[in-house]
């Protein structure tokens, strides 16, 4: 982790086209703008968990346990069909 001192009005730049100011300090808060390409998605932390999350069980919740059951199904099928196919070719079997 890179550590800086910056004092208001004063930016560091991350990369090319990235540049952090401090804007103002005022107690405990320091106040930052961001200059960033529109194509750059900046998040506060605790946002970008909650959207990590999100997005996380969205995926798991997708997965019914049916689509679950009929996957297995269909690769014990591809499966015993390969297996067939080596039994009656064993030209094919090169393990």
């Amino acid at each position: 982790m890179l550590i800086l001192t910056r004092k208001s009005d004063e930016s560091i730049i991350i990369g090319n086209n990235i540049k952090v100011k401090v804007l103002k300090i005022q107690g405990n808060q320091v106040h930052i703008g961001i200059e960033a390409p529109k194509d750059f998605s900046i998040y506060r932390e605790e946002i970008f968990e909650q959207i990590r999350r999100e997005n996380a069980n969205a995926v798991q919740s997708n997965i019914q346990p049916a689509m679950l059951e009929q996957l297995e199904s269909n690769l014990t099928g591809l499966k015993n069909l390969l297996l067939d196919q080596d039994e009656k070719d064993p030209a094919r079997n090169r393990h």
